[in-house]
């Protein structure tokens, strides 16, 4: 199997998938690969890349997937998994992320096994970590 990025894509359900779309593009840097418009202004599937790296979204849904996945606001703010995304301008992009509106929940900060990193939520709830620190090299 010939493979260009990573082989786990974190998965998430928004409640305004259009939305969040553009605003993860523009507070992160995401670049859209594929938006696959769905029923009623949902989105039916999203990839979103980030590098080699890529996260798929979509519309919540009631489905029989949508049955098992729930929102942060859904939870009461409570997220089940986070995704942490290596950049190398890591203060660079603290502020655009502020600059767009991103909730820091944790601050920019070095770390003490090497890099620097923070950690923030986007408009519905979901936290992402962010970090110059690379576990690969």
């Amino acid at each position: 199997m010939k493979q260009n990025g990573s082989v786990i894509i974190p998965t998430m359900r928004y409640k305004d998938a259009p939305a969040a779309i553009e605003w993860l593009c523009n507070a992160f840097g995401f670049e859209k690969h594929l938006v696959v418009p769905g029923e009623n202004e949902t989105i039916a599937h999203a990839q979103l890349n980030f590098g080699n790296a890529m996260v798929m979204l979509g519309s919540e849904d009631d489905n029989e997937y949508g049955k098992f996945v729930k929102t942060p606001k859904d939870l009461n703010g409570i997220n089940t998994q986070t995704p942490y995304i290596i950049v190398e301008e890591i203060d660079d992009h603290y502020s655009r992320a502020i600059a767009a509106g991103a909730r820091i929940v944790l601050d920019i900060k070095d770390e003490d096994y090497g890099g620097r990193g923070y950690s923030c939520q986007d408009p519905e709830g979901y936290i992402w970590n962010f970090g110059s620190y690379n576990p690969w090299v």
